[in-house]
């Protein structure tokens, strides 16, 4: 609730401090003789200056609201970026070691191959993977990949 509260008082604070810098500009264009200008195209300067304005905030704001919670990974020999949700992954409880084995097997690699790479015992990789299955309520590998990929926690 307080980290709400928080993006609350933030998103205020950064309205008034846009409002403040539009009163400035304003201010600086009366001082720079731009009131000729203004006089003349009176309508289409006050036009730009609000979609200006409007552009900004909406872009601003897109990014603070889409960006959320999202980290960029990119996968080691696949060369494609992908956006995972770290507080979906927290959410549901996967451990670090957890999501290593859920991308090497998502990339295709047999038990086996995971624990050679992660430098563990076979029976390590089939308790990770029980493990997994169970916090993502699958029973089957490929179940655990498209449900993974679903919830944004697989690039």
């Amino acid at each position: 609730m307080t980290a709400k509260k928080n993006n609350k008082t933030a998103l205020i604070k950064q309205v008034i401090l846009y409002g403040v810098l539009l009163g400035v500009v304003a201010a600086a264009m009366e001082l720079l003789k731009f009131n000729l200008i203004v006089v003349e195209n009176t309508f289409e300067v006050y036009a730009l200056l609000v979609a200006l304005l409007f552009g900004g905030v909406g872009i601003w704001v897109g990014i603070k609201l889409f960006t959320k919670n999202k980290q960029l990974i990119v996968v080691e020999g696949s060369g494609t970026p992908g956006l995972v949700d770290e507080e979906k992954i927290k959410e549901l409880g996967i451990s670090k070691r957890e999501h290593e084995v859920l991308e090497l097997i998502a990339r295709g690699h047999t038990n086996q191959e995971v624990a050679e790479l992660l430098f563990v015992s076979p029976n390590t990789v089939k308790t990770h993977l029980a493990n997994i299955f169970a916090k993502l309520d699958v029973n089957r590998r490929t179940q655990a990949i498209q449900r993974a990929k679903d919830l944004n926690i697989l690039p």
